[in-house]
């Protein structure tokens, strides 16, 4: 149910917050005072379409928030675990604001969604019904949809057979026709990639490779100049025949060995000069094996060379690197498996696909057969509805039409339409081709009346349902939407003292003109003799007189007894 809305710098309305009980609340007030704006503000919190008309004269955005509670494993929940949002403690905060640069932010929970998701959540959330309004009930391709809620289970299990089956026939005719499209491309395709498979295999490449083949190439080029280097550097170091640098070194460590005991800075200097000695002569070893093992081989090189050549023209052709060429050849080997295993599959695909037909075949009969029973009770039921809003004439009908043989969607092997006659002699017509506003109103309130009680939607909001009725069928009309209310939050906004009469609550909105100039809109929950004066303004219109005053308490404690009498 929808527990609160904020409203700011939306239309005439500049900043508003209005709590919502459970049951039935009517909103009303003078033409033009802000009702509808209200209803409007709560369905593009719901998803619905924004726009920059819709921001208050002189803001920059306009931001709508809502709170509604949710009832445990009810459609909304569900939606909510869908989009992985939080609903821990049962309630659902959605916020929207537009903005004259066109930027659209929505939450849910305090989590940012587009518009889709939005819509998607908050039709779980409330049904606003206006008597323009082209929802499910106008909307042909849903009549279907609403059928099977008003089934229910006795048709699911079924449903869902049917529908994972379906699934299985879409894929297994998207795959053969992805094998029959363009063969000649996909040999193409088949070969080229046997062919980049076959070159980089035939290469056997490591990684790291080719870094190491650089270092190596790097080495060999420079044979001669790192001879030199190390010849030279051995020389300075062994001397001449007269004096070695190594020998100087060990005479010198000689020397200050006598006198290291003698301080600590002493002691200091002879390890530095002991170090420099033996790593001198370490270094003098390794120059030694150095030279020893240095060897030219221009075959060698010449062999680095080709195979720095090959790393090179797979770069070319495949990645900036060898880790990056490795990656295609993976991406590569994994597209021609699948289609080597598509090629070995290819035969089964239409048995496999003549039996799923088959299935499907069986399981729509099955539908079939639970859908014209269901359609049946459903047809009953809106009678009776009908025959409360004083339409016991009016007929209702469910038509099917089978698909076309061997032709199958989500949902079965037929459509239905909802069909109607308002008067005897008249031809059966499709419901949204139904023209007169009153009778348009009760039928889609006589359906909504029954559709309540199994699309779990928690708030239901009727927007002025009741206009170019009166009399009686008025007052059947106020039974009615309080009905819907015993499973529903209902939220009515209306004209017609009758249906204002029958409401658990009821808030008065007004509008004023502020020190500025500007209209504003406000809102104000109505009890007591207020209530009454409201009503026999309804009733009256801009005269009231005491006889009114008479009326509308009439009418209040005729209410009473009729919600009483609706409880037990």
């Amino acid at each position: 149910m929808l527990k609160e809305i904020s409203i700011k710098d939306f239309a005439i309305i500049d900043q508003l917050a209005v709590n919502f009980a459970t049951g039935m609340t009517v909103l009303t007030g003078e033409t033009g005072a802000g009702k509808s704006i209200i209803i409007d503000a709560v369905g593009l919190l719901a998803g619905g379409r924004g726009s920059q008309h819709f921001i208050r004269t002189g803001a920059n955005k306009t931001v709508l928030q809502g709170l509604f509670q949710v009832p445990r494993d009810g459609i909304a929940e569900q939606k909510l675990d869908e989009f992985g949002i939080d609903h821990s403690d049962d309630n659902v905060i959605l916020q929207r604001e537009l903005y004259r640069n066109g930027r659209n932010i929505c939450r849910v929970n305090g989590m940012l969604v587009n518009t889709t998701t939005l819509k998607q959540i908050g039709e779980t959330l409330v049904d606003i019904y206006g008597q323009n309004e082209h929802q499910a009930l106008m909307q042909s391709d849903q009549h279907l949809n609403l059928l099977d809620e008003f089934i229910g289970k006795r048709l699911q299990p079924t449903l869902t057979d049917y529908q994972a089956n379906f699934r299985t026939y879409q894929q297994l005719q998207q795959q053969l026709r992805n094998q029959s499209q363009n063969e000649k491309a996909r040999a193409q395709r088949f070969d080229m990639l046997q062919y980049q498979v076959n070159e980089i295999e035939k290469a056997d490449l490591t990684p790291g490779e080719e870094e190491e083949l650089l270092r190596e190439r790097d080495r060999l080029n420079n044979f001669q100049t790192i001879s030199n280097s190390l010849n030279q550097s051995l020389a300075d170091i062994e001397g001449d025949e007269n004096i070695s640098p190594l020998d100087m070194i060990g005479e010198s460590m000689g020397a200050i060995e006598a006198v290291e005991r003698l301080g600590d800075e002493f002691k200091q200097i002879a390890e530095n000069v002991k170090g420099a000695y033996y790593m001198l002569q370490d270094a003098t070893g390794e120059i030694t094996n150095q030279l020893d093992s240095l060897e030219f081989d221009q075959g060698r090189l010449d062999e680095v060379e080709a195979r720095l050549n090959t790393i090179f023209e797979l770069k070319r052709k495949y990645g900036d690197s060898i880790d990056q060429i490795l990656a295609y050849y993976n991406q590569i080997s994994a597209e021609l498996a699948d289609m080597q295993a598509e090629d070995q599959s290819g035969n089964d695909l239409e048995a496999r696909l003549k039996t799923t037909r088959a299935t499907l075949n069986d399981l729509g009969e099955k539908l079939r057969k639970i859908r014209h029973q269901g359609a049946k009770e459903l047809t009953q039921a809106i009678h009776h509805q009908l025959a409360d809003l004083y339409m016991d004439k009016t007929e209702f009908e469910v038509r099917f039409n089978s698909l076309p043989a061997g032709q199958f969607n989500s949902r079965g092997i037929e459509t239905a339409e909802f069909y109607l006659r308002t008067n005897p002699g008249e031809a059966m017509l499709p419901l949204n081709k139904i023209a007169s506003g009153g009778e348009l109103s009760r039928i889609m309130l006589a359906l909504k009346t029954i559709f309540s009680k199994v699309q779990g939607v928690t708030s239901i909001i009727f927007d002025e349902v009741d206009t170019g009725v009166s009399g009686r069928v008025a007052q059947a009309i106020a039974d009615k939407i309080h009905g819907i209310s015993l499973k529903s939050q209902a939220l009515c906004i209306t004209h017609l003292p009758q249906v204002a009469a029958m409401a658990d609550h009821q808030d008065y909105i007004s509008k004023h003109v502020d020190q500025h100039g500007r209209t504003e809109t406000s809102i104000e929950p109505i009890t007591g003799q207020k209530r009454v004066n409201e009503l026999a303004r309804m009733l009256a219109g801009t005269t009231v007189t005491k006889l009114t005053l008479e009326h509308a308490q009439e009418l209040l404690k005729l209410a009473d007894k009729a919600k009483q009498a609706a409880q037990t």
